[in-house]
């Protein structure tokens, strides 16, 4: 049964190859000596390289631009002229990776005396906030939540180290 099979497969395969020759290709001949005898034509000019300026840096008298500058004199007048500032080891919620005017309220619930304001991201993701939760990207932590608004207070920087409280409200969309 099996040299019946190894013949079969063979003879096929003999057939396959014997089918695949013995074509008439003097038309593929043809064209091909006619593209031979063509004339190949103008070489397009390489475009002009453009020279581009250098720069020499020169250190007299400047400081290095690789190396940390620690003046102390610069550092001094970074120091924070009031007390408000963000708390840079707090951990960020997740509403705090969308700006505020990305961000939609949608609606309030009440359970077990706590009012929570419903908020829908631009991927339609549903979330429950409270007062204290932080969402925006200004550090807007939530003040207040009422049937038309969600309000929260943001900390914004005007200057290095200066921060302002500023207010800022998510009103709830139909």
């Amino acid at each position: 049964m099996r040299s019946w099979r190894i013949t079969g497969l063979m003879l096929s395969l003999t057939l396959t190859v014997a089918g695949c020759g013995g074509g008439d290709m003097s038309d593929l001949e043809t064209y091909v000596e006619q593209v031979k005898l063509r004339d190949p034509g103008p070489i397009e000019q390489l475009p002009e390289i453009k020279q581009i300026n250098t720069f020499v840096y020169d250190a007299a008298g400047r400081r290095d631009p690789f190396v940390e500058d620690t003046r102390p004199e610069e550092l001094a007048a970074v120091v924070q002229t009031n007390q408000l500032a963000p708390d840079p080891l707090r951990r960020k919620e997740e509403l705090e990776g969308y700006a505020l005017d990305s961000l939609r309220m949608v609606g309030t619930l009440e359970q077990n005396q706590t009012r929570w304001g419903l908020v829908r991201t631009q991927d339609g993701t549903l979330h429950r906030v409270r007062v204290g939760n932080y969402l925006g990207m200004n550090n807007g932590q939530i003040t207040q939540i009422n049937d038309e608004a969600i309000h929260l207070t943001e900390i914004v920087s005007d200057a290095p180290g200066d921060w302002r409280e500023r207010p800022a409200t998510l009103a709830l969309t139909q």
